[in-house]
């Protein structure tokens, strides 16, 4: 990205964003010590006004949000992003205008009917640092024992492996129905824990692809802890990393935790660097605007990441020795 030819109210939302990015305590991408994975919501990512100036009609995302949006994808390995429509040129200007060819796609199709809003989910991710694995589909509910169909989710989740460093990972993306009250959402949060839990976590077990599975999206949890929502969420063994559990993900007075990234802590073979946050922009890009009004030109959600680890030598090395890894130093016997 040439910021050369930006303009200068541009570059100095940029300068602020850098800012809340590093507030959010977001490590660097190191080659072979780790995996930076995250999700976002982007809302009604569609069309792009070609302009960096304001577009008096529609669409109103144009290049100068495009460009702060690529600001932070560009910081992720590894991405999920949610409430991509059915035009995609915006995804593609994402890719093909700001970040490039370093950067790859990995689409669904769009949901079908009319609660699926002509959505789809993809992944955006870093191809110097992560490959897919070939791994890819579409989360489809199976019948019931006596054969009968059962309701599909309105928006299909996606599912997707990559490899990175030589660890494998599976990623498994979702945006749950929002409803006209919180009851509406439960159905579908119990079925798709209850089927991350009983059907992939099983053919985990079983040696399959869909190792290291980490559940990742928009989930419409109003609160976490006795939230109906939260336990629904969490009830069939997902953990949400720690450091997310009382971090806002969208803006506004109220708080609201609809984003999530979870695991199950029995089935991750991943190291976790224990590092998690979310990017809170509110207020540094837009500044002339509303909340509202700048929700409609980058989101009104905000992007979680989680830190894994993909440097084992550590561990190796400790094993070799016979040392136990989890000292803060193991090898402190070695002599000099």
């Amino acid at each position: 990205m040439d910021y050369s030819k930006y303009p200068r109210v541009v570059v100095e939302d940029i300068v602020r964003l850098r800012r809340r990015i590093e507030h959010s305590q977001m490590p660097a991408k190191l080659v072979d010590h780790n995996v930076i994975i995250g999700t976002w919501n982007i809302r009604n990512l569609s069309r792009v006004y070609e302009s960096w100036n304001e577009n008096p009609g529609s669409p109103k995302r144009n290049l100068r949000a495009m460009a702060y949006i690529a600001e932070i994808v560009r910081r992720y390995d590894v991405v999920a992003i949610q409430e991509v429509k059915w035009d995609t040129s915006a995804l593609r200007k994402l890719l093909e205008g700001f970040l490039g060819l370093d950067w790859g796609l990995i689409v669904s199709d769009v949901s079908a009917g009319p609660k699926g809003n002509a959505e789809r989910l993809a992944f955006i991710y870093d191809k110097r640092r992560v490959e897919p694995s070939g791994l890819a589909g579409e989360i489809v509910l199976p019948p019931t024992v006596e054969g009968d169909p059962v309701q599909q989710f309105d928006r299909t989740p996606y599912i997707v492996g990559f490899r990175s460093a030589g660890e494998g990972f599976t990623l498994l993306t979702a945006h749950i129905r929002y409803g006209d009250v919180p009851v509406d959402r439960l159905g579908e949060l119990r079925v798709f824990a209850e089927y991350s839990a009983e059907e992939i976590r099983n053919r985990v077990k079983a040696g399959s692809e869909e190792n290291n599975l980490i559940v990742l999206g928009d989930f419409n949890i109003d609160d976490r802890g006795d939230n109906p929502l939260f336990q629904a969420f969490v009830s069939t063994g997902l953990v949400v990393p720690a450091r997310l559990l009382n971090l806002k993900t969208t803006y506004g007075t109220k708080p609201k935790y609809y984003d999530q990234v979870a695991w199950f802590m029995d089935g991750l073979d991943l190291l976790t660097g224990e590092q998690a946050g979310v990017i809170d922009f509110a207020g540094a890009v837009y500044r002339e605007l509303s909340p509202d009004q700048m929700s409609y030109r980058v989101s009104d959600h905000f992007p979680l990441w989680v830190e894994f680890m993909v440097d084992r030598s550590v561990q190796h090395m400790a094993r070799t020795i016979g040392v136990d890894a989890a000292k803060t130093d193991p090898f402190e016997d070695v002599p000099d």
